[in-house]
């Protein structure tokens, strides 16, 4: 019994001393893709890149990155999870410098393609390592939210500092990551125990599956990201491309001796929900975001500092997330929490519809605030729902699940929100025009938070009966 709980204890401290190393690692691609954002307009003009180019600098990150997640995700489950987070963070850290080294346009681009197909596997895997790192219930809640918190924190953060080190040297955007994934790779190979070799199916590895799901997800968040600028023939048939490929995938898996991803995994309704939820909560955060970044610096004349100033009052969930979440949870459950957080954003971007040509910031503060409130109560919590009840070895592939649906969301939010705009906008430039454009495109967060509602409410009548039993 004593050898048992000295085993218990000495598990315990490892385990909090691995999620301040995971932590560092989803604080670094936070503080990496906020940083990027400011930085752009510095890099347009050394490189001397075109805006059609320029926005590839972002879109190769996110093609980069959700395209590879399932597989990702999956890799991290059939291969190792410190083996897989080791090796891609390795591997941020090498192409985040290269990117910072960039004399070309297309360098860059490159590197920042590479740059997240490194975190589409580095990230389901330190999340499944949380998963599995801690047991389901009070102290897997109270690590996943602490995990939300730090994520929050860097983006926040990354929008004040990416105008900071723009104002020196846009190079410094990448060279900052990089000495940060420095110190959390040493602090990883100490922190992170081996937690032995993984078991490899006898069956062989999936390849038909991998290849066909990934060349199905790099088309679809092209397609998302790319349609502002293809038109609708082009869109629509790269997206009829992904479908077919996607139904591929599944033709694959259902006759697969080894699937890459258990079909089977879909009938979880609470892991389905969640995913959706994901997928709606970051499109409406993302879509708010760049429509008040235009509001800012277009039409109002702010600076990249000034700015980040602004949104830097949405950070406040980096406070609450550890803190307060975890007793609502503990209090009310996942789904109730879930339901207000989209309620609470819901309310937030109603408030900026009424935006003027001369608000004050007092004006967005109320915005601002509860949009991190909305963010404390819905990131954190999500991502227990993704997970809860699902077996460790297929945590991987529901942490990048998840992510995939973060990041879809995320493009598709932004893909909506820019045609909006656009459309609303038309070929008139005046203030006016401008201004009328941004409250038509901010129905498109409010709608998707909507949504959001009504999906979770879906889960409140499921849970309801367990309640009163």
């Amino acid at each position: 019994m004593k050898a048992n709980g000295q085993t218990s204890q000495s598990s315990g401290k490892l385990s909090w001393g691995l999620l301040f190393v995971l932590c560092g690692a989803i604080f670094l691609e936070g503080i990496d893709v906020s940083m990027m954002g400011v930085a752009l307009p510095s890099i347009r003009a050394e490189l001397g890149m075109s805006t059609g180019s320029l926005q590839w600098v972002v879109s190769a990150y996110v093609l980069g990155y959700g395209g590879f997640m399932l597989l990702g995700g999956r890799a991290a489950d059939l291969f190792g999870r410190r083996k897989m987070f080791l090796l891609w963070l390795t591997v941020f850290f090498a192409f985040s410098g290269l990117g910072g080294l960039s004399t070309e346009g297309w360098m860059l681009i490159t590197a920042r393609f590479i740059t997240g197909i490194s975190a589409a596997f580095m990230t389901p895997a330190g999340l499944s390592i949380i998963t599995t790192s801690f047991a389901e219930g009070t102290a897997r809640n109270k690590a996943l939210l602490v995990y939300a918190g730090t994520a929050a924190a860097g983006f926040s953060l990354g929008l004040v500092v990416g105008g900071i080190l723009s104002e020196i040297n846009w190079r410094w955007v990448f060279f900052g990551p990089v000495l940060l994934a420095f110190v959390i790779l040493l602090a990883a190979i100490r922190l992170i125990p081996a937690s032995g070799r993984p078991e490899v199916s006898s069956k062989g590895f999936d390849l038909a599956g991998a290849v066909s799901v990934t060349a199905a997800m790099l088309l679809l968040v092209y397609g998302v990201v790319e349609s502002s600028n293809l038109g609708w023939s082009w869109t629509a048939g790269i997206l009829a491309c992904s479908a077919l490929l996607f139904g591929l995938f599944a033709t694959i898996e259902r006759r697969s001796a080894s699937p890459l991803v258990r079909l089977g995994i879909f009938s979880a309704s609470s892991l389905v929900r969640a995913n959706l939820g994901a997928m709606l909560f970051a499109g409406s955060f993302f879509g708010f975001q760049f429509v008040t970044v235009l509001y800012l610096q277009e039409l109002r004349g702010w600076s990249s500092l000034e700015t980040g100033l602004a949104l830097l009052a949405v950070g406040v969930d980096s406070i609450l997330a550890p803190t307060l979440t975890p007793k609502l949870v503990n209090r009310f459950g996942n789904i109730p929490v879930i339901f207000g957080g989209f309620c609470l954003a819901a309310l937030a971007y109603a408030l900026f519809l009424p935006i003027g040509l001369d608000w004050t910031y007092a004006a967005m503060f109320p915005t601002m605030i509860l949009t991190g409130l909305a963010f404390s109560l819905t990131y954190g919590p999500l991502t227990i729902a993704a997970t809860d009840g699902i077996a460790e070895e297929e945590q991987g592939l529901a942490s990048g699940l998840l992510n995939t649906s973060f990041q879809f969301g995320a493009a598709l939010g932004l893909a909506v929100v820019t045609a909006v705009q656009i459309g609303a906008t038309g070929l008139d430039k005046s203030p006016q025009a401008l201004l009328d454009g941004y409250r038509t495109a901010m129905m498109v967060p409010i709608a998707a938070s909507f949504l959001g509602i009504g999906i979770t409410a879906l889960g409140l009548r499921k849970r309801s009966p367990v309640v009163n039993n």
